[in-house]
């Protein structure tokens, strides 16, 4: 085995996606799997397949954004020792997928640097990157 993912199958055949994947390095193209899971999906009456997110991508950093979208662009444009963001959004983006913007409600103050630090460590899938930070 050179790679693997598991499959999210939502309620009827309306959509499926992948949660988890891993491989080897030595691993062939990873294209490779995407096509065959869509191929499989169609295969069983799936109408869509969701590539998933693509974590702080669609952020701006304008002048007069929120603090939390410039701290969120400046981790995806140069927070590759936290997670490859960039990467990810530009592997998927060769499938020319259609983007929906996805929303997350914190709390106030210092609990939601808590929050999004918790995020980011389940994205990651790091032990805790910020531990030494927080």
């Amino acid at each position: 085995m050179v790679a693997f993912t598991n499959i999210w199958a939502g309620a009827g055949t309306e959509e499926f996606s992948i949660d988890l994947m891993r491989y080897k390095s030595s691993a062939p193209a990873m294209d490779y799997l995407f096509v065959k899971l869509i191929l499989w999906g169609k295969e069983n009456g799936y109408k869509r397949f969701s590539l998933g997110m693509a974590p702080l991508s669609g952020l701006e950093n304008r002048q007069f954004a929120p603090l939390w979208h410039k701290v969120g662009s400046l981790i995806f444009a140069n927070g590759d020792y936290i997670y490859n963001y960039k990467g990810l959004r530009a592997y998927k983006e060769k499938f020319n997928p259609v983007w929906s913007p996805k929303y997350i409600a914190l709390p106030t103050g210092f609990k939601k640097s808590l929050a999004l630090k918790d995020i980011a460590t389940l994205i990651s899938g790091m032990k805790d990157p910020f531990k030494d930070i927080f």
